[in-house]
């Protein structure tokens, strides 16, 4: 496919600035919505509008968009959650807009940094199709919230070493170009992509994971450039953390089985092979070193002293983003070791529950 035709059919003349509409689904989002408008409002580069999608709510959701100055639209008989909504409102929203304008869709309990938009709009020359945000964790949660943060610092770490290329264009906050959306839609029309026949894939229980895929499929470049931060929710209670990443992985894994092997999948189902590796290998560590501690008293060796406490200053360094408290967390090494045994086992999860084809239920997280 050639590239051109992503800007092909209707265009704006060269001078004209980009109109800038932003979308927020927001399903019973009555705390956050306000202080994720006003993010928005703060933006150096301002959206031409926001618009809250409404989706099935029954808190006061709408009535405080309203308020905050948004524009709002009420989802209509939405069964599919967040990518029906976006599916709904991107309908309505781009006929009226040109090829080179752009739509960010975020998220109701995220506020972008006020760099963000004019960030991405500096970074989008026309090999990219999208820019992502870089998530990083609110304050607060306790000790749970403490590792997801460290957790977000260390991803933003990977993002920059790997110069700022999104293998993700997060549901937190991610702006595209319209001409981008509308080639996805007809992609889906044509049976080039599945998921449907609209924007955002109804098939995925990680509609961001998926359109990831989907733009990058087209042949277009997805980036998360510095500036381009956002401070998103973390789960307090392991019950909310198991659910969200459950339905990360899984989603995950099942993206991957629907789109097959590609020169744009092969790397994500290279690092989910490796992935299973470190489950085995961690379990085989643990396993013998229960079998050196019920033998006796263990031998320690100056090799593997070392060994160990390199590791321990890779943990260290790296979190460096989160600050001193949680490099001191991070150099503990137990709890991160434990943090680390919970992720395998949601990837266990997923992998056994595809095997049974057990059908994932979105839960609210």
């Amino acid at each position: 496919m050639r590239r051109t035709r992503l800007f092909a059919g209707r265009r704006s003349p060269s001078t004209r600035r980009p109109r800038i509409v932003a979308l927020i689904p927001a399903h019973n989002e009555a705390e956050r919505i306000a202080a994720s408008i006003a993010a928005l409002r703060r933006q150096r580069r301002a959206p031409d509008r926001i618009v809250v999608v409404a989706d099935n709510c029954t808190d006061a959701t709408a009535d405080i968009a309203r308020r905050a100055g948004a524009e709002v639209i009420a989802s209509e008989g939405n069964r599919h959650k967040k990518a029906g909504a976006l599916n709904q409102a991107l309908g309505r929203a781009l006929p009226g807009l040109a090829d080179e304008d752009l739509v960010l869709v975020q998220d109701a309990d995220t506020t972008l940094w006020p760099t963000f938009l004019a960030s991405a709009i500096d970074a989008m020359d026309r090999t990219v199709g999208a820019v992502g945000g870089i998530f990083y964790g609110e304050d607060g949660g306790g000790l749970l919230g403490a590792l997801q943060r460290i957790e977000f610092h260390r991803y933003a770490r990977e993002i920059a070493r790997r110069g700022y290329r999104a293998d993700v264009l997060t549901g937190t906050a991610t702006l595209f170009r319209v001409a981008t959306l509308r080639e996805i839609e007809r992609a889906r029309r044509a049976g080039r992509l599945g998921g449907g026949t609209s924007y955002y894939s109804l098939a995925s229980l990680t509609e961001d994971d998926e359109i990831t895929k989907a733009v990058r499929t087209l042949g277009f470049r997805t980036i998360s450039p510095p500036g381009c931060g956002v401070v998103t929710e973390v789960m307090t209670t392991l019950p909310k953390l198991w659910h969200q990443r459950l339905r990360w992985q899984r989603g995950a894994l099942e993206n991957l089985r629907d789109y097959g092997w590609t020169r744009v999948t092969a790397p994500y189902i290279v690092r989910q092979a490796f992935m299973g590796l470190s489950v085995v290998f961690l379990a085989l560590y643990l396993v013998f070193t229960a079998w050196m501690l019920a033998r006796g008293r263990p031998r320690f060796s100056r090799f593997w002293l070392a060994v160990g406490l390199i590791f321990v200053a890779e943990k260290v360094v790296t979190a460096r983003g989160a600050g001193w408290r949680g490099q001191l967390l991070a150099g503990t090494l137990a709890i991160e070791l434990a943090y680390d045994m919970f992720q395998h086992a949601v990837y266990v999860r997923s992998l056994w529950d595809m095997a049974r084809r057990r059908e994932e239920r979105w839960c609210a997280t």
